[in-house]
Order: structure tokens, then C-alpha cells, then sequence
């Protein structure tokens, strides 16, 4: 029987922050300075050049105000995440061309490919939910994300 990976597992409320940043490249960069506090994370340069790889392919804004940069490399030993919630917006080139409120980022090992993809699907099927997106808009402080998070089904 496989082990089903819920997000709440993956994260802490000291990998949840709120955004200073106004734009796109600082944003990501806020996120990678929280995320590589990380022990999984083996190499902080290579990891962010992967994530700014992947997002130069393609815009990981996926439409309803949020974004999931993600990268799998060797230098990540296990799943990794933080979340960044600027209420704000901030212009992310999205799917939708809406600016981008909560960002998501994952990081995971190169040999973790299965778990990964349903990951990330189902991440983005809890995001479609818009009355907790708005609860995380909401939120008093990264504390009360957390719960939410880990309350979430």
C-alpha cells in the first residue's frame, strides 16, 4: 500500500510567509531564501537555477490567482515546500493573466516522479477550491494558514 502524501506533511508555519517583494524574481527569491533553510536541500545555487529554469520554460502561474514553481533535481533528497501569500497580487505572466496571489513551491528529489506528478495534481485540485483559497487570503498570519493546511481534506 502506498503512502499517500498530504501536503500538511511536507510543511511547517516556518516555511509560510507573507510576500515583501513586488514582483515575479524577488518573490521566487523570498521563497528559495525560505525554502532552503531546508536540510533536504543539498545545494541552494543549483536549486534555485532549476527553479528559475523551469519557470523560464513556462510560466507555473496556473490561473485562479496561483502559482506552483516546482523543480525535481539530485539535489533535493525529499519532497520540500514553502508558501508565500501576497494578497496584493503580483504580475506572474499566469495561464489566466491574473496576478498571482499565493505561491506554492516544491522541490523534490530526481527520482521521486510518480509521487511528484500526483503531488501537484493533487495540490492544484485543493486550489481549485476557491473557498479556501479566500481562507488563505484570509488569514490572520502563517500560523493560521498552517492550520488550515493541515484541516484541509
Amino acid at each position: 500500500m502506498e503512502k499517500i502524501l498530504k501536503v500538511s506533511d511536507l510543511i511547517n508555519e516556518d516555511f509560510i510567509i507573507d510576500i515583501k517583494s513586488d514582483n515575479k524574481k524577488d518573490a521566487l527569491n523570498e521563497l528559495l531564501e525560505v525554502i532552503c533553510k531546508n536540510s533536504r536541500i543539498t545545494d541552494r545555487k543549483i536549486f534555485s537555477k532549476e527553479i528559475f529554469k523551469r519557470e523560464e520554460l513556462m510560466s507555473t502561474g496556473i490561473g485562479y490567482q496561483i502559482a506552483i514553481p516546482h523543480a525535481r533535481h539530485s539535489s533535493v533528497q525529499d519532497f520540500v515546500m514553502a508558501i508565500g501569500r501576497k494578497c496584493e497580487g503580483l504580475e506572474y505572466e499566469s495561464i489566466d493573466d491574473k496576478p498571482v496571489k499565493i505561491i506554492f513551491m516544491i522541490g523534490a528529489s530526481d527520482k521521486q516522479d510518480k509521487d511528484y506528478i500526483r503531488l501537484l495534481s493533487r495540490l492544484v485540485l485543493r486550489l481549485k477550491n476557491k473557498e479556501f483559497v479566500d481562507k488563505i487570503l484570509t488569514a490572520e498570519n502563517p500560523a493560521e494558514i498552517y492550520q488550515l493546511i493541515k484541516t484541509q481534506r
